[in-house]
């Protein structure tokens, strides 16, 4: 499961504002927002499987291991707007 910080960060890699990950994730700012927000709101699954998708799709790669979470952008791959 992709947490907020990791959204956060995907979305500083790519040089995208929350109004175009929303845009490409197919999903409402407001639900966006509460993703990205560190309160714990709740989240429908879909939606963060939606934004999940949308940042693979731009070349995000998530990390998770038992020293933590994480991310990257994959070889070859460079900022899109």
């Amino acid at each position: 499961m992709i947490t907020s910080r990791q959204v956060r960060a995907a979305r500083a890699l790519l040089g995208w504002t929350q109004e175009m990950l929303a845009d490409k994730a197919l999903v409402a700012l407001t639900a966006l927002k509460r993703l990205e927000s560190e309160s714990d709101l709740s989240v429908r699954e879909d939606t963060r499987h939606q934004v999940a998708k949308a940042l693979e799709a731009a070349g995000i790669v998530f990390l998770d291991s038992d020293r933590g979470q994480g991310l990257m952008l994959g070889l070859g791959l460079t900022k899109t707007t």
